[in-house]
């Protein structure tokens, strides 16, 4: 066994331009490595629903609990 390195190119439709010359009655495994990353538009902007867009507010610190830890029922 051994290794030969092909770089094969397709057409817009995915279909290869040339078809590689093998060795006669052999086995090939072939494992394919895209090189040119796929064209795709950017995901739209999300945006919050008109009814509920700008009434969010932050109460206290975002890492500390509001509520002190002797009023948590699950630590009784």
């Amino acid at each position: 066994m051994y290794a030969e390195k092909m770089l094969l190119e397709t057409d817009p439709q995915g279909r290869l331009k040339t078809l590689p010359t093998l060795l006669p009655n052999s086995r090939v495994e072939a494992i394919f490595l895209v090189l040119d990353e796929p064209v795709s538009p950017l995901p739209a902007k999300r945006h919050p629903a008109p009814g509920i867009a700008g009434k969010g507010k932050t109460l206290g610190d975002l890492i500390a609990p509001i509520v002190p830890e002797e009023d948590w029922e699950c630590l009784k």
